[in-house]
């Protein structure tokens, strides 16, 4: 697959995302567009990640700077898990160890062919100061090495105006479970 957008999905894809960034400012107090464009421009493939957290519903939103890396940071600001990546498993080892209603995909392999991170449980925790996400579905984070070495893995949500960060099988799978990425540009 060809990992670059069309003229004509850049020019969409920017359009959208500068209609977010100035509709959700309180995301990005103190960033401003004209800079965040520049770089988006200059970064082709990075923009095709971003097409890619747009495309499967995460309403992808800038919601920090690195004065370190020079990198703004977006997250999937989509009110719920986006649509377009739900009903998957945690990762391939689980997927292979199900006998049998397999999904047709997992969250590490998705995150991976699209280009992002997953979220940590921090990075949720702070998505979550900027708004209540994830009132009605749940979301797979990054899940530590010993949980996951025991079969586990982590998904969080926000419910009675709290974080829950809890743990499942990693081969289980949800129509309200999906997962939220980052990305660094």
């Amino acid at each position: 697959m060809k990992k670059e957008l069309s003229p004509k999905q850049r020019v969409e894809l920017l359009s959208t995302l500068k209609a977010r960034f100035e509709k959700n400012v309180k995301r990005h107090k103190g960033l401003e567009w004209a800079k965040v464009h520049s770089k988006l421009e200059a970064a082709t493939g990075k923009l095709w990640s971003l097409g890619e957290m747009e495309r499967t519903g995460g309403e992808p939103d800038v919601v920090g700077y690195d004065t370190k890396t020079g990198e703004y940071i977006f997250y999937d600001c989509s009110a719920e898990s986006p649509k377009g990546r739900r009903s998957v498993c945690y990762d391939r080892e689980a997927l292979e160890s199900r006998k049998e209603h397999k999904p047709d995909n997992t969250t590490i392999d998705m995150v991976a062919a699209m280009g992002i991170e997953l979220l940590t449980e921090e990075q949720y925790r702070e998505l979550q100061k900027l708004g209540a996400f994830d009132t009605k579905t749940s979301s797979w984070v990054k899940t530590p090495s010993d949980i996951r070495k025991l079969g586990g893995a982590i998904f969080a949500d926000f419910r009675y105006g709290k974080v829950f960060v809890y743990h499942n099988g990693a081969d289980s799978y949800y129509a309200a479970r999906g997962f939220r990425g980052s990305l660094r540009i």
